[in-house]
């Protein structure tokens, strides 16, 4: 393999991964511009090696398989639980298919790399708002419940202003929840405070509400958090 030729195709697996990095780095994601091109020139290096080494009589296919497999650690690494929710997977995805779009670079396979980034780019400009409308038209038609709930927090008294403006903060942004009622007593203890909060929610959000908790009880002075639902009724 010629000097030229190499170049050409790290070139290529470079613009490739750049192309699907630049996309990524427009949505802020956590594997973005840089992660995207150095996983695709990574693979298409590898390629490369193995035809540098072998020649015609080796087999650059097995080189591949082992991308395929290093690249799934690198992936798992992206992928991160948030209480209920996983967070990560579609970047990692991605981050799979830059190294396969490399590992087409450092084989010369122009065009099969340049459809591949197609692909990736119009999966995720393409299908982005397509699941946002089907999975909103879905819980749309599903879920037609109004649910109560009712949270009972338990706080030093000194920060009691501090969790009722946390708790108004966090459920004004969610168009979803309505806060109904919101008390405070001290159940004759001046140094602690209870907090009781009446939240209708247009849908049944127990994840919503979860993380809510969740992320009361870290408060420093929180002793007690608890919620459940009161009721519902259908539409």
């Amino acid at each position: 393999m010629t000097i030229y030729t190499f170049a050409t195709r790290l070139l290529l697996a470079f613009i490739c991964g750049g192309i699907i990095g630049i996309e990524r780095q427009i949505r802020q994601k956590n594997a973005g511009l840089r992660t995207n091109t150095l996983v695709a020139l990574g693979s298409a290096a590898f390629i490369l090696l193995s035809v540098c080494l072998t020649g015609t009589t080796g087999d650059p296919g097995r080189i591949a398989s082992q991308i395929v497999t290093g690249v799934g650690f690198l992936g798992g690494g992206l992928i991160l639980k948030d209480g209920f929710s996983v967070r990560g997977l579609n970047t990692a995805a991605t981050i799979w298919c830059s190294a396969s779009v490399g590992t087409f670079a450092g084989l010369g396979l122009t065009y099969q790399a340049l459809i591949m980034v197609g692909f990736v780019i119009a999966t995720h400009c393409l299908f982005r708002p397509l699941g946002f409308t089907i999975g909103k038209y879905f819980t749309s038609k599903e879920d037609n419940t109004n649910i109560y709930y009712s949270f009972r927090i338990r706080c030093k008294a000194q920060i009691e202003n501090h969790i009722r403006v946390m708790m108004l903060n966090t459920i004004s942004i969610d168009p979803h929840l309505q806060l109904r009622s919101l008390k405070s007593c001290d159940d004759d203890d001046p140094a602690y405070s209870f907090i009781k909060a009446e939240i209708f929610s247009t849908g049944k959000h127990d994840i919503v509400i979860e993380k809510l908790a969740a992320k009361l009880t870290i408060e420093y002075g929180v002793t007690q958090v608890n919620w459940e639902i009161n009721g519902h009724c259908e539409e």
